[in-house]
C-alpha cells in the first residue's frame, strides 16, 4: 500500500493538487480537469516559492495555482500515485513522463515503518501533525526512566536524542530491527516534508533537560 495524499481542489483553476516528490525535487503536482497533461513545480529551497518544471505550460498551470497548491496542501505527506482519473474520459499521469523516479525515497515512502509513523501524527484534515509528534516524543522523554539517567550523564544532544527516536520508531512501526540507516532515511523524508525541522520542539526540549540536569 502507499501512502497517498489527500487531493485538494483549487480555486485558481479547474484541477486538483497534491504534494509530489521526484528526484531531488519535492513539491506538487497538479492535474486539471480538461487537459492530460500535468503540471509540476518544486519548492524553491531558499524562498519556499513554487518553482515550475520547465515542460510546464505556465498558460495552463499559472504560478498562482502553484501558489495555492502549496498552501493548501502544507504539511501534508508525500505521495506516489499511479493514474488519477478524473473524470470518465481523463486520466493523468501525476509523473511527468521525462521525470526519473528516487527509488531509495520511494522505497521509503511505500515502506509499513514510515506509514505506520505517518499515520500515528496525521490529523483528520489529512495533515501530518509536527506537534502532534513532538508533544508524544516530549512526553516520553519526560516519563522515561532510561532517557533520566542518560540526561543525568550528560550525554550529548544528538546521542539523547537518537536514543529516543529510535525507541519511539521502533515503537510505533512494531520494528525492534530498524537500522541507523533506515532511521535516517525516514528522518530525510518527514524533514522535507515539514517546513522546518521535524524535531525542533524535542530539540528544544531536551536541551533544558540536560541544562538543568547540568546546574542541578
Amino acid at each position: 500500500m502507499i501512502i497517498r495524499t489527500k487531493l485538494v481542489e483549487l480555486s485558481a483553476i479547474a484541477a486538483v493538487a497534491y504534494r509530489q516528490k521526484l528526484k531531488d525535487d519535492s513539491g506538487v503536482a497538479i492535474l486539471r480537469y480538461d487537459s492530460a497533461q500535468p503540471g509540476f513545480a518544486s519548492i524553491g529551497h531558499k524562498t519556499g516559492e513554487p518553482v515550475p518544471a520547465p515542460h510546464t505550460n505556465l498558460e495552463i498551470y499559472p504560478l498562482a495555482a502553484f501558489q495555492e497548491a502549496l498552501e493548501l496542501t502544507g504539511g501534508m505527506p508525500y505521495s506516489r500515485r499511479g493514474k488519477v482519473k478524473l473524470s470518465a474520459e481523463i486520466a493523468s499521469d501525476a509523473v511527468p513522463d521525462d521525470a526519473e523516479e528516487p527509488v531509495e525515497d520511494f522505497a521509503v515512502v511505500d515502506s509499513a515503518e514510515y506509514q505506520a509513523i505517518v499515520k500515528a501524527y496525521t490529523t483528520k484534515k489529512g495533515e501530518l501533525s509536527y506537534d502532534l509528534l513532538n508533544k508524544d516524543f516530549i512526553q516520553f522523554a519526560r516519563s522515561s526512566k532510561i532517557v533520566a539517567d542518560k540526561v543525568a550523564q550528560q550525554i550529548s544532544l544528538d546521542d539523547l536524542r537518537d536514543y529516543i527516536i529510535k525507541v519511539k520508531f521502533e515503537t510505533l512501526t512494531g520494528n525492534p530491527g530498524l537500522t541507523p540507516a533506515q532511521t535516517s532515511r525516514i528522518l530525510a523524508v518527514l524533514d522535507e516534508v515539514s517546513p522546518r525541522s521535524v524535531f525542533r520542539e524535542l530539540n528544544d526540549e531536551l536541551k533544558k533537560m540536560l541544562s538543568q540536569a547540568k546546574m542541578g
